[in-house]
């Protein structure tokens, strides 16, 4: 069969909402193995690079994944925890008190669950179970506030690809972004004043965002824009004047031209220019994970240490803070208005069955 039924479908089963958070993903494990098979899926995908097809299949294939699982899986056993991966976890913890606050405020009616753009749970195995939960509307809302199409874009990809397999496709509704939206400001705005206010403030406040080819930016791509205006639209929150904070671009891949100014060559110069305390923050992240506990905690934090700075802050990511949890729901509330007013008449969906000899 081409397209995927429901075998356990009924008449009288209630349309659901369903709301949809995604991630990037993380391995299994912090091992070879199953970073081979998450840096293949990851760097696979034609969003992420966009590289002739044949010749990266030989770069990916032939250098890459023969190389960089090993190192990255010992990157990722310095933030495993008990838990498991910081990112999964974070996300698990989202998606619970997301659901609780959702369904005390729409009922039952509301499904929520996450997926993983690479990785595990996949988008197209969540999507069927919500499908088969009775979801016929889904609102996706990828935790990327700050478009970019290797993100967001590709996140679409994932969804559309699930649902055209799909005989009863659901409603859908997908939130691009949401880097301007005021509660987001505001949560990360508290965040920060949260760190101040146990830490005092830095000499200098550093938003450092995950980096992207610069050809990207060139060929249309707004990430690097929305980057600028939510670290411009915190800053006003915070107060700050402009020479108060830096915004830079971090984890850089591959031999050309990143989004600059790049993250540990901005600290570097920080350290020589005689700034001797710094507080790194990373809007972009909605979860701490490798790039931010990792890369910003421990390894830029050395950069700016061994090059003459005094002190080095990390701030948290919003994760599954209370407020954060608050302006999600307040992105999603405009997609949500119809949760609590289903127009469905069950019984006569059953009659229409039953005259079709299709009752069941």
């Amino acid at each position: 069969m081409k397209y995927q039924g429901n075998s356990a479908f009924s008449h009288v089963q209630a349309d659901k909402v369903g709301v949809l958070i995604t991630n990037l993903g993380t391995p299994d494990a912090p091992q070879k193995k199953q970073l081979k098979a998450y840096l293949k899926e990851f760097l696979s995908d034609p969003r992420v690079v966009e590289v002739p097809k044949f010749i990266w299949w030989f770069i990916l294939n032939l250098v890459i994944l023969n190389i960089r699982p090993s190192r990255s899986a010992k990157a990722y056993r310095t933030v495993w925890t008990e838990r498991g991966s910081p990112l999964m976890y974070h996300t698990q913890d989202q998606t619970t008190a997301l659901r609780k606050q959702l369904q005390k405020a729409y009922g039952d009616n509301i499904v929520v669950e996450f997926a993983m753009r690479y990785g595990s749970p996949s988008v197209d195995s969540v999507i069927d179970n919500m499908l088969q939960l009775g979801v016929r509307k889904l609102v996706v809302l990828p935790l990327y506030p700050q478009y970019c199409a290797s993100t967001t874009a590709s996140t679409f990809d994932a969804v559309a690809a699930s649902l055209t397999k799909k005989r009863w496709m659901p409603e859908l509704q997908f939130i691009t972004h949401y880097h301007d939206h005021p509660d987001y400001i505001q949560t990360v705005a508290d965040k920060i004043r949260q760190h101040w206010d146990k830490n005092g403030q830095a000499e200098k406040l550093i938003f450092s965002y995950h980096g992207i080819p610069k050809r990207y930016l060139t060929n249309g791509d707004p990430y690097h824009c929305e980057c600028y205006k939510s670290s411009r639209l915190i800053a006003e929150n915070l107060g700050l004047e402009k020479d108060a904070y830096f915004v830079s671009f971090q984890s850089r891949f591959g031999r050309e031209e990143w989004l600059k100014p790049y993250t540990d060559h901005s600290l570097k110069q920080f350290a020589a220019d005689g700034i001797k305390s710094v507080q790194v923050v990373c809007p972009g992240f909605s979860s701490d994970c490798l790039e931010t506990i990792e890369e910003i905690g421990v390894e830029n934090r050395d950069y700016f240490i061994n090059a003459g700075g005094e002190s080095y802050q990390y701030i948290e990511a919003l994760n599954a803070d209370a407020n954060h949890i608050n302006a999600l729901s307040q992105i999603l509330k405009p997609y949500l208005a119809s949760a609590t007013n289903s127009t469905v008449n069950l019984n006569e969906r059953l009659e229409r069955a039953k005259s079709l000899g299709a009752e069941k």
